[in-house]
């Protein structure tokens, strides 16, 4: 067996799939058949067949990107216990987890508060994390709701390490009464249900609190959310836990902010949020690295972060080419059989291994983890930028662009500034006029001009030659919750597909990037597989129309060929209407 100290921290599995690409090439060849079948008969028809002939043109280019983007099929294992034997503690670099809400309705404060306990609860150094909550609905429930999570989370966290509890978002751990039968001694029964109780407790908490038009007094620390409107406020921002203080009892740092926002100025939605969410821990704690998550999906493996550790610390190859890690977005509790897709299984279990093969997967917005160089628009064969061009890039404040000359050239210590500065230049950085005039949103940072900000992100990543991994532990990194019916699925959707088409149609298209970038070619076709997803739709419409649009007209979509090929040999295929049956066919009989 290998010395673990030189074992690799994750391996590259490569799958051939001899059957699968034959397949794919004998569908090819059939679409093209058929295409080249109504070229030639094409004077003979009329417009149903350039309808027909159209979709199948479309069908036929849709798979060919699709087969170019599963062509290379690829998986990663990783090895988080090699990584524990080879990295001391105290050397693994610190974290960043950002937690983003923009709607205490929509996504009600239990839900926000359990996902940032799963990540205060995660097996990694407590004094290398730090936990920041954006709140872009400026809720003072949300900001109660973590308040009173900070004091559950002195007991939840020591209590999920001391019994390597698996689940650490609670209202998974504690969905029934049956205490975990792995642990049945007296102390950990009691302790659970202590645990339970004042889970329970917390969660009553907050039901009274939503149930309130004032869920407490409006004073001290929550005076700041008097008289203030959701898209008319200035910025807030509240350090809930912090080590210095001597409040955290061994956890890590979490920090509430609401950026300001006023009418007049544009919020460029998540994408703006996360950029404030970036310059603010650059100035509190610039971890080397970011963990981002939307406030529904929980960390589900506790060894999350070890795991993405092994992509981005790996001796592998090339590691210091790998820009982000990217997790797949699972969901608990969905509808049987998935009727409206929403686990995307086709992106994550297909083509996502595929384009992985090629230059990286797809950002997707929740559970990946960054490079704050790459975020800060590093390439990697990137020089070092002046003094004059960090302040063009980054903003007029000297905080930030010495945090980000900090970041850029990889050291990991935290600003060396008194307090009450690193709050200043935090209230300048989340403020919505700070980034006229700087590159923020354009090229650094989260890019805007799409309300899919992730795809823009990362395409914008990829451009500059990076590569991106997608890692797939056995036990899911994160769980989310996923739209329950029909009309929610749908609008999810309209905003993705809106999204993609905004990219499409813009500069940003990919196929400008293979021309002016380092975007390579297969991995053009990937993303132009992405961003025509939202086309789906129109040419399976028109195509399903055409057996109706037929009949009517009295018309032939396909080719009568087919119809007496199938004549020849054993007769033709029941097409449902227009046939005669032989009764005695019907009850069973066989000439057998």
């Amino acid at each position: 067996m290998a010395n673990s100290n030189s074992s690799p921290l994750y391996e590259r599995l490569e799958h051939k799939n001899t059957m699968h690409k034959v397949m794919e090439f004998i569908i090819l060849f059939l679409l093209l058949s058929l295409l080249v079948y109504r070229l030639l008969s094409f004077s003979n028809h009329g417009f149903a067949w350039l309808v027909a002939f159209l979709c199948e043109l479309w069908f036929t280019l849709y798979w060919v990107i699709t087969i170019s983007s599963k062509w290379s099929f690829v998986e990663y294992k990783t090895y988080p216990d090699r990584l524990l034997q080879r990295v001391a503690e105290h050397e693994l670099p610190p974290v960043d987890m950002f937690v983003t809400t923009a709607d205490s309705e929509l996504e009600p404060p239990i839900i926000t508060l359990n996902t940032v306990l799963s990540l205060l609860a995660v097996d990694y150094p407590t004094d290398k994390l730090a936990c920041y909550v954006s709140d872009d609905g400026c809720s003072p429930l949300t900001f109660y709701s973590l308040v009173e999570a900070s004091k559950f989370a002195e007991l939840w966290v020591p209590f999920c390490k001391k019994y390597n509890v698996q689940v650490r978002a609670p209202f998974r751990y504690f969905n029934n009464d049956a205490i975990p039968s792995s642990k049945n001694s007296g102390e950990f029964k009691q302790e659970w249900k202590t645990m339970k109780d004042e889970y329970m407790k917390l969660n009553r908490k907050i039901e009274d609190a939503v149930g309130k038009s004032i869920p407490f007094d409006l004073s001290e620390d929550f005076s700041l959310f008097s008289n203030i409107e959701r898209n008319n406020h200035p910025t807030i921002i509240k350090v809930v836990l912090d080590k210095e203080e001597g409040h955290s009892n061994g956890l890590p740092r979490l920090v509430y902010i609401s950026r300001e926002k006023r009418p007049k100025h544009p919020h460029h939605s998540k994408a703006g949020a996360m950029n404030v969410l970036t310059r603010v821990s650059g100035l509190m704690t610039n971890a080397p690295l970011m963990l981002n998550v939307d406030c529904d999906m929980f960390a589900n493996n506790p060894s999350v972060v070890l795991h993405a550790m092994c992509i981005l610390l790996g001796s592998n190859e090339n590691q210091n080419e790998i820009a982000f890690a990217q997790f797949p977005q699972i969901f608990y509790d969905g509808l049987k059989d998935d009727p409206f897709g929403n686990q995307m299984a086709v992106i994550w279990k297909y083509l996502g291994h595929g384009i992985q093969g090629i230059q990286g997967v797809f950002y997707a917005g929740t559970g990946c983890f960054h490079r704050r160089q790459v975020i800060y628009g590093l390439s990697p064969n990137n020089g070092k930028l002046g003094n004059q061009e960090l302040l063009k890039t980054f903003g007029n404040s000297k905080e930030l662009t010495n945090s980000a000359a900090d970041a850029l050239r990889g050291e990991t210590k935290c600003p060396s500034m008194l307090l009450k500065s690193i709050e200043a230049a935090a209230y300048q950085v989340a403020s919505c006029e700070y980034e006229y005039g700087t590159n923020w949103g354009r090229k650094v940072g989260w890019m805007y001009g799409s309300t899919t900000e992730d795809i823009l992100t990362g395409l914008s990543i990829h451009n500059r030659g990076w590569k991106s991994i997608i890692c797939t532990p056995d036990q899911p990194a994160f769980l989310g919750c996923t739209p329950t019916g029909g009309p929610a699925s749908m609008t999810q959707q309209k905003r993705w597909a809106t999204g993609l088409l905004e990219v499409l149609l813009s500069k940003n298209c990919p196929i400008f990037g293979t021309v002016f970038a380092h975007l390579q070619f297969r991995q053009c076709l990937a993303y132009l597989w992405i961003f025509t997803w939202g086309l789906r739709s129109l040419p399976e419409t028109c195509y399903a129309a055409l057996p109706a649009y037929s009949i009517i007209t009295n018309t032939h979509i396909f080719p009568k060929t087919i119809w007496t090929g199938f004549a020849g040999i054993q007769g033709p295929l029941y097409a449902g209407t227009g046939c005669f049956h032989r009764r005695k066919v019907i009850y069973g009989l066989s000439l057998i």
